[in-house]
Formats: structure tokens, C-alpha cells, sequence
């Protein structure tokens, strides 16, 4: 039995009732709806968990029978490389990624924030906004599942099952490896720091969401301290994406040459930067339009820079592969997202004084 992929699936299934049981408390406030919700949520973010250490322990001994394992690792690799192959392909960067939002989803009601709002309605519907975002995420990760496995058809030639928990797997004599530009000391930085400062951003734009619905004020007391985390993991992983590319790809004696992934990264960095800045302001009742609207704009600049990463419209040394069913996904998850903010902030901007 492919253990890993039924992980992903049952982590699915979690995850998206755990939205719609957080969602029902919301409308209905009945206890037993957050209390199920909670065991959901973590159901899911235990199996996303599991589900990353078993594809580094696949990684690692090179199990070639799993189609990410035989595209990534080899045999001839560092162990480090072995591991940090976790993040060099689509599927193990979204595992990734989607892990750190569960960490960060349940990390959320211990903060000083989560403490003092977390009875309330705007923290209620906040955790509901931050499960959508994760329910998107493990849709991704079952329809592009990072333990699909090579099995042998009738035909006695080698495919690749995303659904057939069941399939007899076939092991390649070898695996295909890394490439050659990511066996880099930064490969085991760069990727995860990124990931860090991305899932982080997800939670200042709930709480932006959740108080513009609400038109509850108290929404950036939760959002400024991870939008502190998102800006702090994303000026690492940019500061060290640049070191990689200087030491790697050498371009001309540069750090920076605005390939057009990189700018896409760096344009939440200065959103969030922004957010930082404009704090200050909303101290005294001004920025009142401006703060949500860069918490959610930088949000909204991530997923637009994972579409373009993930979908290949862009030409980049980033740049993963063409249009997918995975790309459309992405690109429907971002419609949703932008349409909302505005229908929001057009009615925040046009209901001030």
C-alpha cells in the first residue's frame, strides 16, 4: 500500500472539513463545530507532517519506485543533497510549504494575540480564512501528489499512478538526481527560508480579510507579529537566494540581475515593508485603507509569484514547467482571493468619512 499518498488524500479530506466545521462555528457558534473543527485541523496537519518525513526517509534511501524520489535523489548524492531534495521539485516545495501553514495555523492561539482574541468572532473567521488558504494547498498536493509511484501495465511498460493506492510499484535500477545548479550549500537555506516568509503571509491576510468583513479594528493586533516572521524569513531567503546566484550563475559579478521570479518575490518584500512602515501610522487613526490593503497585497503578490514560478508563462532560471491542471488551480485560487480583497476594500474605502 502507498502509505505516503494515502496520507495526502486522508490530509485533504481533513483539511477541507476542517474549513467547513470552522466555518459553521463562525455562522453558528456552536462549540461542538470548533472542537471538531480543531481535531480536523489537526488530523491534517499531522498527516502533512508525517507525510514530509516519510518522503525525506524515501529521499534518502532512494526509493525509486516514487516518481519524485527517482527525478530528484540519486544514489551518487551527499546526504544533504538527499534531503534537501525535499524542496527541489513542485510536489515536495508545496509539502513543504503546506506544513509550515498548519505549524503556523496552530501556533496561532498560543500567541499573545490568539490569547486575548481567541473567544472571539474576527479569531474565529480568521481560522476559517487561514483553512481555505491551506485547503487550496492540499488540493494541489492531491492532484499533484509527491508519492506517485512508476507500477508496470499490462503491457510491461513503466507509468506513473496518482490515485491506485494499490499498484504493484516498479523500481528503477537508478535515480536521476539533482540538478547539477541546486548541489549548492544554499540549497539547504534559500528554499526553506523562502517557504518560512510565504506560508507566514497567510495569516496577516486572514486577519485583514477577517476584519474587513467584520469591520473589527482588532485584526492587525494578530497580523502585525507575522507579518514581522513573513518580512524577517522572506529578507533571508531573498538575501540568500542572491548569494546563491552570485556564487552559481555568476551573473556578470552580480547578485541581482531582476530575473523576473526574483522581482515577483521581491515585491512582497516591499508590500510587507510597507505594512511595517504604515503600523506606525494606524497608531493614530491614520492608514486606516492603507494597512489592510498591504496586508492583503502582499498575500495576493505571493500567489501571483507562485503562479508564474509554477506555470511557465514566465521565461526564468526559476521557471518549473508549462500550464497545468495544477497552474489552473493556482490561477482560479488567486481569482478568488483578489476578487474578495477588492469587493472589500472598495467597500472599506467608500464606507469611510
Amino acid at each position: 500500500m502507498n502509505t505516503g499518498m494515502g496520507l495526502i488524500w486522508i490530509a485533504g479530506a481533513s483539511g477541507l472539513l476542517a474549513f467547513f466545521t470552522s466555518l459553521l462555528y463562525f455562522l453558528k457558534q456552536d462549540k461542538k463545530f470548533m472542537i471538531l473543527s480543531q481535531k480536523l485541523e489537526f488530523a491534517a496537519g499531522a498527516g502533512i507532517i508525517i507525510a514530509i518525513s516519510l518522503l525525506v526517509y524515501h529521499l534518502v534511501g532512494v526509493d525509486t519506485e516514487y516518481g519524485y524520489v527517482f527525478q530528484h535523489s540519486s544514489a551518487d548524492l551527499a546526504l544533504k543533497y538527499r534531503f534537501s531534495a525535499l524542496w527541489a521539485g513542485q510536489e515536495g516545495s508545496f509539502l513543504v510549504w503546506t506544513g509550515f501553514i498548519f505549524i503556523m495555523i496552530a501556533a496561532t492561539r498560543f500567541t499573545r494575540a490568539g490569547k486575548v482574541l481567541g473567544e472571539t468572532e474576527l479569531f474565529a473567521l480568521m481560522k476559517s480564512v487561514s483553512l481555505f488558504v491551506a485547503s487550496a494547498f492540499l488540493l494541489l498536493l492531491v492532484l499533484k501528489n509527491p508519492f506517485s509511484m512508476y507500477y508496470l501495465t499490462w503491457a510491461g511498460v513503466p507509468e506513473v499512478t496518482n490515485w491506485n493506492l494499490f499498484a504493484e510499484p516498479f523500481v528503477a535500477s537508478y535515480g536521476q538526481g539533482m540538478n547539477p545548479l541546486l548541489r549548492n550549500f544554499w540549497m539547504a537555506i534559500h528554499p526553506p527560508l523562502l517557504f518560512l516568509g510565504y506560508a507566514a503571509f497567510t495569516l496577516p491576510f486572514a486577519a485583514a480579510i477577517s476584519g474587513l468583513i467584520l469591520r473589527d479594528s482588532r485584526w492587525q493586533e494578530f497580523a502585525t507579529g507575522w507579518m514581522r516572521v513573513s518580512w524577517f524569513f522572506l529578507t533571508m531567503g531573498i538575501g540568500s537566494g542572491a548569494f546563491w546566484a552570485y556564487e552559481v550563475l555568476g551573473w556578470g559579478a552580480w547578485y541581482w540581475t531582476w530575473d523576473p521570479v526574483e522581482t515577483s518575490s521581491l515585491i512582497p518584500w516591499l508590500t510587507a515593508t510597507a505594512y511595517l512602515h504604515a503600523k506606525l501610522r494606524f497608531r493614530n487613526d491614520e492608514y486606516g485603507f492603507m494597512l489592510p490593503m498591504l496586508a492583503l497585497v502582499s498575500f495576493i503578490l505571493v500567489i501571483f509569484s507562485t503562479f508564474v514560478t509554477r506555470s511557465g508563462l514566465w521565461v526564468s532560471v526559476h521557471s518549473w514547467q508549462d500550464f497545468t491542471a495544477e497552474g489552473m488551480v493556482i490561477a482560479l485560487f488567486l481569482i478568488i482571493i483578489a476578487g474578495s480583497s477588492t469587493i472589500l476594500l472598495v467597500r472599506k474605502y467608500f464606507s469611510e468619512d
